[in-house]
């Protein structure tokens, strides 16, 4: 506990840079969590709240409204799943074989911009790239193919979510593999190319093997997040056309607790995101150490 304390001490600066983290998720993460009571109580404006048990989680189970949210959010946080948690990955791997410097950080550059971008903007871009005189159908024309308004299509609107979360967060995404790679020694491939092997057989062998620990952890940290199919994103590209198809759990929340007041049934909504979340991380990290000996911790 001395060693402990003396190296604070030492390192006082360092935990002084910690502060506004650890302030940030005290007030917006640790506070919130004493207040999920609410969903087992009922709210009143004076005053106290009254028990109310299971009963805001025995409406929201028998909604029909909720179960179509429910399913909205599975199915776009599962498409980003499968399609956009491997952009990261093959797009580090390309940038490591960059041998440009000056092209190489060009690259980078350009792929993290997205990212500084709030979805206030993204979702102009993309509206205006999407519409029926946009960029897109202007292409569309040229191959003598008929314009679509594509933000007010039910069968394209997931696929504008999962396209545009690509296209914000992929160069970001990379920069954890990119860190990664550069750990890995030169020698290893020095002495692949001595036996002879090809870059992808340098990419199999060695490459992707030092990633494991990396990718396994990112890919278990997202799928707590799994529920958070993206409130800004849809918020911002959500209309009327297309709402039963995006509306999911977060933007359900908002209505009904920040616009209707129903603060209770909110909490309760909000409640049981939060604790899907939770299994799925502690079942995914079992999972991969049983499987493959390497987890979050």
């Amino acid at each position: 506990m001395k060693a402990k304390l003396k190296r604070i001490r030492s390192d006082w600066i360092l935990y002084l840079m910690l502060l506004p983290g650890i302030t940030y998720f005290i007030i917006f993460h640790v506070i919130p969590i004493i207040n999920m009571k609410l969903a087992f109580e009922d709210y009143r404006i004076i005053g106290e709240n009254t028990w109310a048990g299971l009963k805001h989680f025995q409406v929201l189970f028998s909604s029909p409204a909720f179960m179509d949210v429910l399913q909205n959010t599975i199915i776009i946080s599962t498409m980003k799943i499968i399609f956009i948690f491997p952009i990261p990955i093959i797009l580090s791997l390309l940038i490591s074989e960059v041998r440009s410097g000056p092209f190489r950080k060009y690259v980078q550059s350009v792929s993290y911009l997205p990212h500084f971008l709030s979805w206030v903007v993204i979702a102009g871009i993309w509206i205006s790239f999407l519409s029926p005189d946009g960029g897109f159908n202007i292409i569309r024309n040229f191959f003598q193919l008929p314009s679509l308004d594509f933000m007010t299509s039910k069968d394209h609107i997931r696929w504008v979510l999962v396209f545009s979360e690509m296209w914000r967060s992929a160069g970001w995404d990379s920069i954890l593999y990119i860190a990664a790679i550069m750990k890995i020694s030169p020698h290893l491939y020095e002495a692949a190319q001595l036996d002879g092997a090809s870059t992808f057989q340098q990419m199999r062998h060695i490459t992707l093997p030092a990633l494991a620990t990396t990718v396994v952890t990112v890919f278990i940290l997202n799928l707590g997040f799994f529920m958070n199919a993206g409130f800004d994103q849809v918020f911002n590209l959500m209309n009327d056309s297309v709402i039963s198809k995006i509306d999911i759990l977060d933007t359900y929340v908002y209505r009904i607790g920040l616009l209707n007041g129903e603060y209770s049934y909110a909490t309760a909504a909000s409640l049981f995101k939060g604790a899907i979340g939770l299994v799925l991380i502690l079942g995914t990290h079992f999972l991969s150490k049983r499987l493959t000996g390497k987890g979050v911790w």
